[in-house]
């Protein structure tokens, strides 16, 4: 009888340990997936302002005026002669 219960006493124990064990590394893991999405969601915020700001930078280029100094300053480009200008008609 005092062996039935020593036994159940030590299968109760072991089983604590264990769910405090597992308790533990669930817990751990959680961490680590919750320091993970904190990670992703930084990055989300920095893209959203990379991306912000790029749409600033193409609204501001296809501006007609800054689209065509750009043309003239960097890729040297001229607009051509009206008696130059050759048409094709499909």
């Amino acid at each position: 009888m005092v062996k039935v219960k020593a036994l159940v006493f030590i299968g109760l124990l072991l089983g604590l340990i264990a769910s405090a064990i597992a308790v533990i590394y669930f817990k751990y893991n959680a961490r680590l997936m919750f320091i993970e999405i904190q990670k992703q969601e930084a990055a989300l915020d920095q893209y959203e302002v990379e991306w912000g700001q790029l749409q600033l930078e193409l609204t501001t280029l296809t501006e007609e005026n800054q689209l065509e100094q750009v043309a003239r300053d960097k890729l040297k480009l001229i607009v051509p002669q009206r008696d130059k200008i050759i048409y094709i008609k499909p």
